[in-house]
């Protein structure tokens, strides 16, 4: 995050009386524009859903990648001129994250999805809660739907399990990972059989980031959260005792240690990180994976589909809303053919309870473990500060995990960086 994005967050919330409240409901148009970094959302929609697209519709997914806020530079600067484009270059859908949400969910540049796009409360009535509470905004408006939930839980090798524990059954090794005293126990006995217990330094900071009780920030003052500073504590001594690879995650280290031969325990993750970032060519650990909850539930990002005020595709909008968030086959034919834990309670339990295996976990029927941890969820802790802090604390302490600096140097460095970043905050 930078400068710039602040200051475009600042345009987009001074800018919204561009805007009339109201969607356009006239003439649909031909040309469907959708916002997208990656090609998640492209896959889902040609698969599950351009067959229901009218003949003269044309789609167009403009993708920007996420690298150094790329997309988010890209998506203020279309939004700002949206009210002037012309009606086929206008954006129709955008998708966001969850870390920077709110950026986005208090403008009028997103449309209201009962009101606006026409979704009601029956249609919306199966998705979970906290998928709708981080878009809502300051009003009670519901500004965006996803497809997915995103529990995450704990991915590891089976064969290591094996050998170390004396059992890969997802069952016995959760009993054996119930908690973070039995983690660290587990860790110790990797390391003792030539294994890393995780890859690097950011492995489990979401598992801890999201199970915080107070925001990164109240009033204006910065606020470091008991888990938080259990992940440091808990990073530096995996360091120091040999029980990473010393890897930052999205390195090609990271990445190496997922291989047939990476010699790494586990990662944690939720269902989309199986699917996009773990290697599933030759030489990686396919079917040699399995899933378990792990210490402690949480959740891990999640893509929301906004309808882009401006619009001349209102019906169109809705109908990919109803068809790939709401529609319960849909959701099970997502969760079956994709691998994505999807947003609809009753697809959840059906495929939990059917026979589907996920063949890169050796045929593990892994949604089971993400049912109870996706309905307890809890979103409260929000706010428009967390990406820009958590990237913030993750490069403050790498130079403490590594040695090179004590822990108050740690501290002033991120302190400092925040300071920069968010000058209205204070220690």
């Amino acid at each position: 995050m930078t400068k710039r994005i602040i200051v475009a967050t600042c345009m987009l919330l001074a800018a919204t009386s561009m805007f009339a409240a109201k969607a356009k409901k006239g003439k649909e148009g031909k040309v469907l524009n959708i916002y997208v970094w990656n090609d998640e959302f492209s896959s889902r929609f040609n698969d599950y859903y351009a067959k229901k697209l009218p003949a003269d519709v044309k789609v167009n997914f403009v993708q920007t990648p996420n690298q150094d806020n790329a997309y988010q530079n890209k998506l203020d600067e279309v939004l700002l001129k949206q009210s002037k484009a012309k009606a086929d270059e206008k954006v129709d859908i955008f998708l966001v994250e969850a870390d920077y949400a709110l950026k986005y969910v208090d403008t009028a540049y997103t449309l209201d999805v009962k009101k606006d796009i026409g979704l009601t409360d029956a249609d919306l009535a199966n998705q979970y809660k906290y998928t709708k509470d981080i878009m809502t905004d300051s009003k009670g408006v519901l500004k965006g739907v996803s497809w997915q939930a995103c529990p995450g839980g704990f991915l590891y090798r089976r064969s290591y399990a094996k050998e170390v524990l004396g059992t890969d059954d997802p069952a016995k090794v959760q009993e054996a990972l119930s908690d973070w005293a039995k983690f660290d126990a587990v860790a110790a006995k990797m390391k003792a059989a030539g294994y890393k217990m995780l890859s690097g330094y950011d492995d489990s900071f979401r598992a801890f980031s999201d199970n915080v009780t107070s925001p990164w920030v109240k009033g204006n003052k910065i606020v470091i959260d008991p888990q938080i500073q259990a992940w440091i504590d808990q990073t530096k001594t995996y360091t120091d005792n040999g029980y990473n690879n010393k890897a930052s995650l999205w390195s090609a280290e990271s990445t190496q240690g997922m291989m047939k031969d990476g010699g790494v325990f586990g990662y944690f993750g939720p269902a989309w990180f199986i699917d996009f970032c773990m290697p599933h060519d030759e030489g990686s650990a396919f079917g040699d994976w399995a899933f378990c909850k792990g210490p402690q539930g949480f959740s891990w990002g999640g893509t929301w589909v906004c309808g882009a005020a401006g619009s001349d595709n209102i019906a169109l909008i809705k109908d990919v809303m109803l068809t790939l968030t709401c529609d319960k086959d849909t959701m099970v034919a997502i969760a079956k053919g994709a691998g994505d834990f999807t947003n609809n309670e009753p697809a959840m339990r059906e495929v939990a309870n059917s026979d589907y295996g996920n063949p890169f976990l050796a045929g593990q029927n892994h949604m089971a473990f993400f049912i109870d941890s996706a309905a307890s969820i809890d979103k409260s802790c929000m706010s428009m500060y967390d990406q820009g802090m958590n990237e913030k604390i993750q490069g403050a302490m790498k130079d403490y995990f590594e040695g090179l600096i004590d822990i108050d140097t740690a501290w002033k460095n991120f302190y400092t960086s925040v300071q920069e970043l968010y000058p209205n905050l204070s220690k």
